[in-house]
């Protein structure tokens, strides 16, 4: 496993890519704790995604930069791939949904990735994303199960705990387990009493199914407004992580998550995406278990749709 010295060493070599993104108190009257905001939609491309990408293509020998990098993802992770490979002369294609955002698939092109489009009801990403790598010798850049990835998106709790030493609790939106696991890494390396908590949709919660089957479950594609966090299981590397460091995850509802996008919207006058909004949404509808005085929530992204939006 992974440990606080990876994570560590995963902040200095990113350290020009990557915006130490602020921690902010969002008051909720009558709320059980006090709640506090890492916003991470404040990325340099409005996402978290950025950290594990630039922490695994930095890390490529430069005798492997001419051979390119292969990613597959719905959005987020596309562009960091894009922008991390663009800082290291490295042609970068990535395998996209046919139903992505727009906006993502845009960003993505614009930065100067190949764009491969797939029908994810219908095909399998990671077999299209392997045909590339075979035939291309490109190296794959995983959007979550790969140790690179997980210490460097670990480095959000670095400094979330940094900013907050004491807090009890954190929780973060959960699809394939990079952000959550790395963060649980990171979080009880530092405060060993902290609790680390993830969130998924109740339409895509293979993780919640994993953890109480006590293996990796696949589910059917999800249907989600969520579409960051629309992995059918939880990775062979991640979920070991997530067994031995995550408390739990909790469910939302969409009705909950619309909710949680609007008060962030109205209340910080900022956008989350709907996959950052996840883990708001069960703070705000009081899922946490009793006992817990202060939480930091994981604002994951910022990238959505106009349309969405609306």
């Amino acid at each position: 496993m992974i440990a606080l010295a990876d994570i560590e060493a995963a902040r200095a070599r990113i350290a020009g890519s990557v915006i130490r993104t602020p921690l902010v108190p969002l008051y909720v009257e009558g709320a059980p704790a006090q709640i506090y905001l890492k916003l991470e939609n404040l990325q340099s491309i409005n996402s978290f995604k950025i950290r594990g990408a630039s922490n695994l293509i930095f890390s490529i020998p430069e005798e492997d930069v001419p051979r390119g990098v292969v990613a597959f993802s719905s959005g987020n992770h596309a562009q960091a791939v894009a922008i991390a490979a663009r800082s290291r002369n490295m042609k970068a294609t990535v395998v996209m949904p046919l139903d992505a955002p727009r906006m993502k698939v845009d960003a993505t092109a614009a930065n100067g990735a190949e764009i491969v489009t797939y029908d994810r009801f219908r095909d399998n990403r990671e077999e299209v994303a392997r045909n590339i790598t075979e035939r291309t010798g490109a190296v794959l850049v995983p959007p979550y199960d790969d140790e690179r990835i997980l210490v460097g998106q670990g480095t959000t709790a670095l400094e979330l705990i940094e900013d907050y030493p004491d807090l009890d609790a954190i929780i973060a939106p959960i699809g394939g387990g990079g952000l959550a696991s790395g963060c649980a890494v990171a979080a009880l390396g530092l405060n060993p009493r902290i609790r680390v908590f993830g969130s998924e949709p109740e339409a895509a919660n293979d993780t919640w199914q994993s953890l109480r089957a006590g293996m990796r479950v696949e589910i059917a594609a999800p249907d989600t407004i969520a579409d960051g966090l629309r992995s059918p299981s939880p990775g062979v590397v991640t979920f070991p992580i997530v067994q031995a460091f995550v408390e739990d995850v909790i469910m939302v509802s969409e009705q909950e998550i619309r909710a949680a996008m609007l008060f962030i919207a109205t209340r910080l006058k900022i956008m989350v995406e709907p996959s950052g909004a996840v883990p708001a949404a069960a703070v705000l509808f009081r899922k946490l278990p009793p006992g817990i005085k202060s939480v930091c929530v994981i604002l994951s992204g910022g990238n959505m749709d106009p349309a969405m939006l609306g």
